[in-house]
């Protein structure tokens, strides 16, 4: 019979179709991933069709002409999904989540404020997914019948797409392998259609023609496609952590900028040339109808079902996460519960944003803006300590009390504590968004978008010229706890 831990994981005794396994680390006889599944699994992670109103909002927004849309839609998953790929290697090598990881970086009683901060962070992008993923089922009901959208029916969309959310996340890994591989298969071949048609359909003339806009707003640009992926760092693990320990490290980060890369390039670019019909795509409160404009109703129909399950993919995506983050706040349910949590999050929050927000692009950008903050000062911390270890302690991520190897002085690792919190707030003095600006944002750095670059890089430096110290409490840390980092190709 499954056994429950302290933290309220569930300890399955094998693989099952619904993944009863919490943050206990994987044992290695159950890693039977491969490092293909994840090509899909970030594939699936980014079929949405914001990505369209995004490259929209960089032509109309932004002012940059195709070929610069084309530098962006290149640089951008590379950085973004090269920095997960690289915090995913965390994954194999201690097989728990995330944020389960995480304590052995900041200490049990630590963690808890990155890992807070996340799981709400999380919030605003299950909201803005549950959205997208409610105007996409209101569109298909007014091509296909008629029906004009109106309250009680933005409430009933919001319900089933959140509650099939929910089925989907708690399934666990082995449901979102399967969604994640058919919804590719299904996207790309309709993603196809949708390209061959705008091929024979767009004045390519005016496309061509749009004069270059500066490099302050491509960089920029970079920053707010690069945003998305950002978000998912922390994540990466969750996803790596059945590989076994063999599998290739520049495998993992490979599959994962190749199975992003291969939806957000061609996505952002369809969105750029999409906005020279539709010049109010990017301001536009639904982000989603304009497909409906855009598009013969023959294929706009099938390609926005194909996009909804996708949302509908990213969205458990991110509440699987969320769910292991709830249980190291402390949350002592399993995992399938804990996000039903940020599942009732989303549905009070998806409904403020469409019925009574008055703006969604420039709520939607703001949001990604501040995201890539709050989640970078974590990747420079986590990024740096994962350089200098190669295996976690098992028993000491799981054992929150003071016996734990992870639990340093008084449950806080000061090093890493000092480093995300000085981090966190030099990334918010570099950054401009409609509801926030920081004395700093008017500095080339801010104009240039680059307060999560800051982040990143002030919370690296600090965390790694910061002295270090070994854990302090009855236990310590195992001796591969404290190996040398070995070399990506392990």
């Amino acid at each position: 019979m499954p056994a429950e831990t302290a933290d309220g994981a569930i300890v399955a005794p094998a693989e099952t179709a619904v993944e009863t396994r919490g943050l206990e680390p994987v044992p290695d006889g159950e890693r039977t991933g491969r490092v293909r599944e994840l090509v899909p699994t970030w594939v699936a992670a980014n079929i949405s069709v914001l990505l369209l109103t995004m490259g929209a909002g960089l032509v109309i927004l932004n002012g940059l002409n195709i070929w610069q849309v084309l530098v962006v839609a290149v640089a951008a998953p590379v950085i973004s999904y090269g920095l997960v790929g690289l915090i995913s290697i965390a994954g194999k090598r201690g097989g728990a989540p995330g944020m389960a990881l995480s304590r052995a970086v900041f200490g049990q009683r630590g963690n808890l404020f990155p890992g807070a901060l996340i799981w709400v962070a999380r919030w605003g992008w299950e909201t803005i997914n549950a959205v997208s993923g409610a105007y996409a089922v209101l569109t298909v009901l007014d091509l296909l019948f008629g029906i004009r959208s109106n309250t009680a029916l933005i409430v009933l969309t919001l319900l089933l797409f959140v509650g099939c959310t929910f089925v989907v996340s708690g399934l666990g890994i082995n449901a979102l392998r399967v969604c994640s591989t058919w919804s590719t298969y299904l996207f790309g071949g309709f993603s196809v259609l949708v390209l061959g048609y705008l091929l024979f359909t767009t004045d390519w003339s005016a496309v061509f023609d749009k004069p270059a806009g500066s490099t302050a707003m491509m960089i920029a640009g970079i920053g707010t496609i690069a945003a998305g992926g950002i978000s998912w760092v922390p994540s990466g693990p969750d996803f790596t952590r059945y590989l076994p320990r063999t599998a290739s490290s520049r495998g993992m980060v490979g599959a994962t900028i190749g199975g992003a890369g291969v939806v957000v390039l061609p996505m952002v670019l369809m969105g750029a040339v999409m906005a020279v019909g539709t010049p109010d795509l990017a301001t536009a409160q639904d982000p989603v109808s304009f497909i409906g404009e855009l598009l013969p109703i023959w294929l706009a129909v099938p390609y926005l079902l194909i996009a909804l399950i996708g949302m509908l993919l990213i969205n458990s995506m991110s509440m699987y996460s969320a769910g292991f983050t709830a249980q190291t706040l402390g949350i002592k349910v399993p995992r399938a519960w804990a996000v039903s949590v940020n599942a009732v999050i989303s549905l009070v929050f998806g409904f403020l944003l469409m019925v009574v927000a008055t703006s969604f692009f420039g709520s939607f950008i703001s949001f990604l803006t501040l995201l890539a903050v709050a989640f970078s000062a974590w990747i420079g911390v986590f990024g740096v300590d994962m350089l200098r270890r190669r295996t976690y302690d098992g028993a000491a991520l799981l054992d929150t009390t003071p016996t734990s190897a992870y639990w340093y002085r008084g449950g806080f690792a000061w090093q890493a504590m000092t480093a995300w919190a000085l981090a966190l707030v030099t990334g918010l003095l570099f950054t401009k968004v409609d509801w926030f600006s920081g004395p700093l944002a008017s500095t080339w750095i801010g104009q240039n978008g680059l307060g999560w670059v800051t982040g990143i890089v002030t919370s690296g430096v600090l965390y790694a010229v910061l002295p270090r110290r070994a854990p302090v409490g009855p236990a310590a840390a195992s001796p591969e706890d404290r190996a040398p980092a070995r070399t990506l190709s392990n």
